[in-house]
C-alpha cells in the first residue's frame, strides 16, 4: 500500500486539481534524458539503474518513481511507503529540481512541506487497515 503523489506541470494559480480548468493538458515535463539528470541532481542517492522506475530510500521511507518509458516524461507518480515526515522534503526537492507540482492523490491538493495532513492521513488509514506497523 503507498500514498500516491503525483508530479506535473500546472500553472501557478492552481492549488487543487478541482481548480484545473476543462480541457487542460499539462505539458510534458520534459525529454526522458533530462528528467533523469534533474531527479540525479536532486536525489544523488536515487537509484535510476532503471529509468522507468527510480528508488528513493530514507531511513524510514522509500519512493518508487514510476516515470515510465515514454519520451518526452509527461508526469511521475511517486509510491511512498513508511513513515516519517522528512520523506516530503524529498518530495519537494523533486518538484522543484523537475519545476512542476506534487498532487496528493488521495486528497486531490497540492503537497507542501508545511503540511503533512494528506501523509499523515495516509498512514493512519494504512495502520487502520493493516494494523500498525512492527
Amino acid at each position: 500500500m503507498s500514498w500516491d503523489v503525483l508530479l506535473l506541470h500546472l500553472p501557478d494559480d492552481i492549488v487543487s486539481v478541482r481548480d484545473i480548468p476543462d480541457g487542460y493538458t499539462p505539458p510534458p515535463l520534459g525529454p526522458q534524458q533530462d528528467i533523469l539528470a534533474a531527479v540525479a541532481r536532486a536525489a544523488p542517492e536515487a537509484d535510476l539503474s532503471d529509468p522507468a522506475w527510480g528508488e528513493l530510500s530514507g531511513t524510514t521511507w522509500s519512493i518508487e518513481l514510476s516515470i515510465g518509458s515514454h519520451d518526452p516524461v509527461d508526469s511521475i507518480m511517486l509510491h511512498i511507503r513508511g513513515s516519517g515526515d522528512d520523506v516530503l522534503t524529498s518530495v519537494t526537492r523533486l518538484a522543484t529540481a523537475l519545476d512542476c507540482k506534487a498532487v496528493d492523490c488521495s486528497t486531490g491538493d497540492l503537497l507542501t512541506t508545511q503540511d503533512p495532513a494528506g501523509w499523515h492521513a495516509f498512514q493512519n488509514y494504512r495502520d487502520r487497515v493493516t494494523g500498525p506497523p512492527r
